[in-house]
């Protein structure tokens, strides 16, 4: 098959983006890939407008300077769409064209075989019955010793450093039509909360239009489906933007360890395993404070 192109999407972070492109480059299949990247506008609101200005255009002005790709495709927005805006148009364009992708943003950094793992993996597990993405970041959570597999399912989607085709990628409703129904529905909220329980209030937040979270209806929709996101049991992507992200703060859950150079055993048979889930459940139960808060503000 051929290789997957790559769709990066940047906002105002020279540094972080650069070190996010040097990292990508090492990878041998770098030469042989289309990179997409998306440039997000600068925000017009007047406390802000003159500096992100200024620091979108120091990405804009980096831009043309990649190299070590196949081909660097440039799409810069004139206005600010935001993350969430910008990843449901620009992975719906490329995908369209090509039936693949693999999607990073501006703040990851990648192991030099991160490239080949998503590539065999969209190979190899494109007609799974129950693979509906591919993640190359694993949450930092425990894995039973029993585990035996180099890669594992899990029911939540991920967002960092991630692929799916385009049969799975138009599944997703992002107007959340069904949303009203589901919210009533106690035995659905419990099974979408099999993988966290911080689900459902990020889910509630996104609906009311507290944030605007494109993954968490990515997420919604792996649950709707009855499939699940493969990860593999070491990252081999990780997250350096905790400094001022869009989306993750200083969220310590999300902070992993080191990146895993290695290979990956691509097990055909793949099924979920229940103690894993569980685990990444406990992994992300918020704290009692927090279920407080949300019961109060959100009545969840």
């Amino acid at each position: 098959m051929p290789l997957a192109p790559i769709v990066l999407f940047c906002y105002n972070r020279v540094d972080h983006l650069r070190e996010t492109i040097n990292y990508l480059a090492k990878n041998p299949l770098a030469k042989e890939s289309i990179l997409y990247i998306f440039s997000d506008g600068p925000k017009t609101n007047p406390a802000v407008g003159k500096e992100d200005a200024e620091k979108v255009q120091k990405v804009r002005s980096y831009l043309p300077t990649i190299e070590g790709f196949a081909d660097v495709r440039i799409k810069e927005a004139v206005t600010n769409q935001g993350l969430a805006n910008s990843v449901i148009r620009g992975v719906t364009e490329v995908i369209e064209q090509h039936g693949r992708v693999i999607v990073m943003e501006d703040d990851i950094i990648c192991t030099t075989d991160f490239l080949d793992f998503q590539n065999a993996a969209l190979d190899f597990y494109e007609h799974h019955p129950l693979v509906f993405s591919i993640s190359g970041y694993l949450y930092p959570f425990s894995i039973p010793s029993t585990y035996s597999e180099d890669v594992l399912l899990l029911p939540r989607a991920s967002s960092l450093g991630w692929s799916t085709w385009k049969n799975r990628w138009e599944l997703a409703d992002w107007s959340v039509a069904d949303y009203a129904h589901f919210i009533q529905d106690s035995k659905a909220r419990q099974a979408f909360s099999a993988s966290g329980s911080d689900l459902i209030p990020m889910f509630a937040k996104q609906q009311k239009g507290l944030i605007s979270s494109w993954a968490i209806r990515w997420s919604y929709t792996h649950f709707r489906q009855k499939r699940y996101c493969l990860y593999p049991i070491r990252s081999k992507v990780e997250h350096i933007g905790y400094d001022a992200g869009t989306n993750f703060g200083r969220f310590s859950r999300f902070q992993n360890t080191a990146l895993h150079e290695g290979k990956i055993k691509l097990t055909a048979d793949i099924q979920v395993d229940p103690e894993v889930v569980q685990n990444l459940k406990r992994h992300f139960k918020p704290s009692l404070l927090r279920q407080m808060i949300n019961r109060y503000k959100y009545g969840i």
